[in-house]
């Protein structure tokens, strides 16, 4: 399935908006008060709920444009990989602000005492320079082979991702959601090794 160029800048806008709605609900919820006993929880989880979300959807780009013939998906990947990071964003500063209130010291006791929040830290804090460096002019910067090996830190921090939510959900023994995520994850980078291992490196798109 092939599109121009303007029908790809039309489906990217609409992807934009689509990706900026569970934020603009959240935000809305904020203001209705509609986010429950406990709002913290709700912020936390939603944002969390959501940064895997996207984290799938962008791994997900490369099988899918590979499988379905749709080249032109690629040029979506890196708007994926940006909400990823600013979902994030908002759930890290969710734990920064409303669990700790911005004092980094007991942030710190935190993250080295629990091991399901120092695995999630990881993977946010490998998660910024994958943001800080996904425009064109970072790409340039870089070098092309620097920039996909760089972006190759995505197969960890989706593992890392699954583990974090996995241990946090361990403590109300609810595996249900993690084992789903888990699934699919190891489905997306399995289907890399399969074609690497096959020979069909050329379908591989580094850090998808």
């Amino acid at each position: 399935m092939l599109l121009t160029n303007k029908q790809v800048s039309q489906f990217k806008i609409v992807l934009f908006i689509l990706a900026l709605l569970p934020f603009i609900r959240l935000v809305s919820f904020v203001f209705l008060d509609k986010l429950g006993a406990n709002p913290v929880e709700f912020i936390t989880r939603n944002t969390g709920d959501w940064t895997l979300y996207f984290l799938c959807m962008t791994l997900a780009v490369t099988p899918l444009r590979k499988l379905l013939h749709m080249p032109w998906l690629i040029r979506c990947r890196r708007m994926l990989g940006v909400y990823t990071f600013f979902y994030a964003f908002l759930h890290f500063m969710t734990f920064l602000w409303f669990d700790h209130f911005f004092d980094v010291a007991e942030m710190w006791k935190d993250v080295i005492k629990r091991p399901f929040i120092t695995v999630g830290f990881i993977a946010f804090v490998l998660l910024i320079p994958l943001a800080v460096t996904s425009t064109n002019g970072m790409i340039k910067r870089l070098g092309g082979k620097r920039w996909q090996w760089l972006h190759k830190l995505i197969y960890l921090i989706a593992p890392l991702g699954v583990l974090h939510y996995f241990w946090m959900k361990a403590g109300k023994h609810d595996f249900s959601q993690p084992v789903l995520f888990g699934l699919i994850v190891a489905a997306l980078l399995m289907i890399r090794i399969w074609w690497r291992w096959s020979g069909r490196d050329s379908v591989l798109v580094t850090g998808a």
